[in-house]
Order: structure tokens, then sequence, then C-alpha cells
């Protein structure tokens, strides 16, 4: 009886034995899954751990921008074209101005005349030879702050610029005689009467038929050769522009060099209901 018991008890020990030894293995298995898995993980992004760049404070990155805007302008301005502000009606009804009206904004390009010169019937912006200057006062602001704001002004268009710009009609080039006399059917370039359909019609203001004409659209003037280099502007409101024909007196007889001069006229941009290019025919035909 005791041998069976202690044979039972045998077998008992002997079957406990193996299926704890699995239980072991199963566990040393999850053990090692567990280290096999964390050993497989990815490295850790290395840019994630960087410190996050600070944003520029705005007391830095708004005088940059204004620098930045500045420099762009200028050289915009410079090389390829400029807004002006038309401040009267010499050129009427081509443009419109007037003092205490809203005048026309136009675009003045300046790269056409890097290839080629002005040509009887562009309309130009100029600077003025000094006898054109001799009633011109400049505007410009002591204060350097509104300085700046007027030179801004001026580049929008909103403001007229501090020197004497004007802006007319190309009437004649160098070596090209013009005159108006008495009996002539119009303006006279060569001989040939140039095409007026452009100019405003019927004149602003009244002409003193003793010393001029209709056709003329003020006084007689001529015959002037223009010099070489140099053109005979008129404005499209005859009765009412200082042109060539009120400098026959300086050096030049009222012809401007074509060094002074700014640029074509190419668009009217605003007021909206102006909105356009402008003409330039061949007025000499």
């Amino acid at each position: 009886m005791n041998q069976q018991e202690s044979s039972d008890n045998n077998e008992e020990t002997t079957d406990a034995s193996p299926s704890h030894a699995v239980e072991t293995s199963e566990e040393t298995g999850a053990k090692s899954g567990r280290k096999s898995a964390r050993n497989r993980e990815k490295p850790r992004d290395k840019t994630a751990e960087k410190p996050e760049k600070k944003p520029t404070p705005w007391y830095i990155e708004i005088p940059v921008v204004i620098l930045i805007t500045v420099i762009f302008m200028s050289l915009l301005q410079t090389f390829v074209g400029r807004l002006y502000l038309i401040p009267s009606s010499s050129m009427e009804p081509t443009l419109h101005g007037c003092t205490g009206c809203v005048g026309d904004r136009i675009v003045v390009e300046k790269i056409t005349y890097r290839f080629s010169d002005p040509k009887p019937g562009d309309v130009i912006v100029f600077e003025g030879t000094p006898s054109w200057n001799a009633s011109f006062v400049p505007h410009y602001a002591t204060n350097p702050i509104m300085r700046g704001l007027e030179t801004v002004g001026t580049w929008l268009g909103f403001a007229a610029p501090g020197e004497n710009n004007l802006v007319k009609r190309v009437i004649a080039t160098g070596g090209q005689t013009v005159q108006c006399l008495q009996g002539d059917p119009g303006i006279m370039v060569n001989g040939k009467k140039v095409d007026d359909s452009y100019i405003l019609n019927p004149p602003q203001n009244p002409i003193d038929h003793r010393v001029g004409s209709d056709a003329c659209g003020g006084n007689y003037f001529g015959p002037i050769t223009v010099p070489q280099g140099r053109l005979f502007m008129m404005g499209d409101n005859r009765t009412n522009s200082s042109d060539s024909r009120y400098h026959l007196g300086d050096e030049y007889q009222g012809t401007i060099p074509l060094e002074n001069v700014k640029g074509k006229v190419q668009w009217i941009i605003l007021p909206f209901n102006h909105i356009g290019s402008v003409a330039d025919p061949n007025i000499q035909g």
C-alpha cells in the first residue's frame, strides 16, 4: 500500500514537472518578446527635439518690410514707370485735371525711350527747363517725416511731384521746322498741316484775332527750326497751355532736351470712368 502511494506520488510529481517547465518557458518567451519589441522601436526624431524658432518681433519686422518696399518702389520708379497726377487742364480733352477737382492718374513708362526717341504725336512727361520754371514754386515739406510721406504720395499718384514735371504732346522733333502764321490752316511742320483731331474744340479761352487765329489755337508763331536732340511741345488745350509757344524767347526757342524726358504716357488708371490707354496718333501723317 505504501509502495503504491509512493508510486502514485512519484507519478504526480513526474506529471507536474513538465507542466511547470512549459509555463516557465512561455513567461521567458513573453519577456524576450517584449525586449525585442522595445529593441525594434524606431529611433526618436532628432528634429522634433529642436526648440521651436521664435517669430521675428514686430518692431524688427515692420521696419524691414518698409525698407524692402521703399527699395522696390525706388527701382520701379527709376527703371520701369511711375504714376503721375494731372493737376491742370492744359491737356484736355486727352487728360483731365483742374484746381480742386479729381485729376487723372496716369502711368508713365520709361522703357520705350531707352530704345527709341519720342516721335510726333507722343504724349510725354518731361522736366521743365529754366525758362519753364520761372514761375514754379516747389512745395517740399520741411518736416522729414512729412516729406517722406509726400514722396510716397507722388509715387502712388496722389500728389504732384516737387520738381516741375509737365505733360504735353510732341509736335516737332530735331531738324523739323514748325510754325503757324496768318493764312496757315493749322500748325505746320515742314510745310504740312499736322493732325489736330485730338485738341479741345471749341477752344476754352477766346482768341485775339488781331495776333492769332482759331487754326493756330492762339497767337501766330514761327517759323522755328527745332535744334537736334530737342522737342517742340504743345498742349491739347491750345488756348490754355503754357507750352513751347510761350517760351520762344529763351535760348532754344521753347524746345526741351531729350534728356529731360521722363517717359511716355501710356494709360489712365484713375478715376474709373477715365480708365484707358492714351492715344499717340501719327500727327504728321
